[in-house]
This record gives C-alpha cells, sequence and structure tokens, in this order.
C-alpha cells in the first residue's frame, strides 16, 4: 500500500512542478548582482509558476511560493573542487537536496538575512541542512496542495496557513518552509515576534495575535514569513551592488 502512495505521489509531484507557460515573472536583478550579494545563512524566497506554486500563493497570500537556504560554495562545505555557489531546498519531486544558484537566477526572488548569527550559529543552521539532504518531501502536504488547486476551499484568510501543516509529521520527511524554521530555531532565532495581548484590545485583535503565537511551530511556517519577519534583513543586489540613478538612459517619451 505503501508502495503504491508513493507512485501515486511521485506522479502528482511531477504533475505539480509543471510551469504555467501562461505566467511569467520579471527578473528583478542580474545573475551576477544575485550572487555578490547573497551569504551563507540567506534565505532566497521564489515566486514560483508551477502548479503547486499557485497553490502556496494561493493559500498564504503572497507572492513567495518557495524558500531556500543559500550554504556558499560547495568546496566550503564538501570536500570537493565544485566551487558553484549552492542552496538547500526542499523538492516536491527530488526531497531535500542541493541546487545551483542559477537555477533561480532568472527569477523574481528576494534575499533575507537573518541579523547578529555568529559564524558559528550560521554553521549550525547550515549544518542542520546539510544533514538533512536526501529526506523525501512530505507526500500528504503533496495530496493536500492537489486538493485545492481542484477546488477552492472556503476557508478565511487567518486560517488559511493551517492548510500548510497537514503533513505527516514523519522526522524524515520535510517541507521547504519547515525546514528552514526548524534549523533557525535549533539556534534561537525568532522568525516571527511573541506578542503580548493588551487586555483593552478589541477582539479582532486578540484574534490575530493568537493566529501569530499560533504559528509558533515550525510546522506552519509559510515562504512569507521570512519577508515580513522584523528579523530578517531584506537584501537588494542592486542596491548592494552600487546603483547609481543617474546613470540610467531613459527612452525619449513621445508626444
Amino acid at each position: 500500500m505503501d508502495s503504491l502512495l508513493h507512485r501515486i505521489g511521485y506522479k502528482l509531484a511531477r504533475y505539480l512542478s509543471e510551469t504555467d507557460k501562461d505566467v511569467e515573472h520579471v527578473t528583478t536583478c542580474s545573475r551576477e548582482a544575485l550572487k555578490a550579494a547573497i551569504r551563507p545563512g540567506d534565505i532566497l524566497l521564489i515566486d514560483g509558476n508551477s502548479k503547486i506554486s499557485m497553490a502556496i500563493k494561493y493559500i498564504t497570500q503572497s507572492t513567495w511560493s518557495h524558500a531556500a537556504l543559500f550554504i556558499g560554495r560547495a568546496s566550503d562545505i564538501m570536500e570537493t573542487d565544485n566551487t558553484e555557489s549552492l542552496l538547500i531546498e526542499a523538492d516536491v519531486k527530488e526531497g531535500v537536496r542541493t541546487v545551483s544558484l542559477d537555477h533561480y537566477c532568472h527569477k523574481h526572488v528576494r534575499i533575507c538575512r537573518p541579523v547578529g548569527l555568529s559564524s558559528a550559529e550560521i554553521d549550525q543552521v547550515i549544518n542542520f541542512m546539510v544533514d538533512k539532504v536526501g529526506y523525501t518531501y512530505d507526500l500528504k502536504n503533496i495530496f493536500d496542495l492537489a486538493r485545492y488547486l481542484i477546488q477552492t476551499p472556503p476557508v478565511g484568510p487567518k486560517h488559511r496557513r493551517r492548510l500548510l501543516a497537514l503533513g505527516s509529521g514523519d522526522p524524515t520527511k520535510a517541507i521547504c518552509t519547515s525546514l528552514i524554521a526548524q534549523a533557525f530555531q535549533l539556534v534561537n532565532y525568532p522568525i516571527l515576534p511573541s506578542i503580548e495581548i493588551d487586555e483593552s484590545s478589541s477582539k479582532a485583535v486578540v484574534e490575530y495575535h493568537k493566529e501569530i503565537l499560533h504559528i509558533r511551530h515550525h510546522s506552519l511556517f509559510a515562504p512569507r514569513d521570512f519577508d515580513v519577519s522584523p528579523y530578517f534583513q531584506i537584501i537588494k543586489p542592486t542596491i548592494e551592488a552600487g546603483f547609481d540613478p543617474h546613470s540610467l538612459s531613459w527612452a525619449e517619451q513621445r508626444e
């Protein structure tokens, strides 16, 4: 039975990984600028255009559908002569794997950088992710996301993120953001803030705060949480490279 479910899950993962050719994204920085700006320990958010990306973006009401951790050059991490810049991600087909930064250079991406961590703590985060390479993607999560593509669930916005927490809970299976969240929780680095609720707050504010507190568990984090987190710095490669607005050449406007 498990073998049958695995085959079905793999075929479903292949289908969900297919890109929507009608959806195109503008590359927001050059390959060179991205490589120059990103550092080990940074999170790269990706605006994907696969079928599964569309489901994740609907559920999270966000531009970002995927997250990967930058670990640096392969030769800095492993015994190899390969100097390729690498990310670690949880892919629906291949599971937890290393992938070249070049793989996402043509996408709309965003760099989120943790602030204040020591080199030793960054190494802990990276080593945690490296140890998980080879883990499989959580097939139960794939089945759930596929269901939301077939029929839009009648779920309010504040409850949608819980749809991402429907995985099996098997520690040898992974979802991209939950794995990264675990890595940062290992060194006690926050992603979303702890909230103290004022007794005088309105019912709506209290409910919102309860929702924030509820998503402290690593299985409930979404790619957008690293973007909105007050603890991650947003790095824009074009600005980091020394952007000068006076150097731009504008096309002449015709009346």
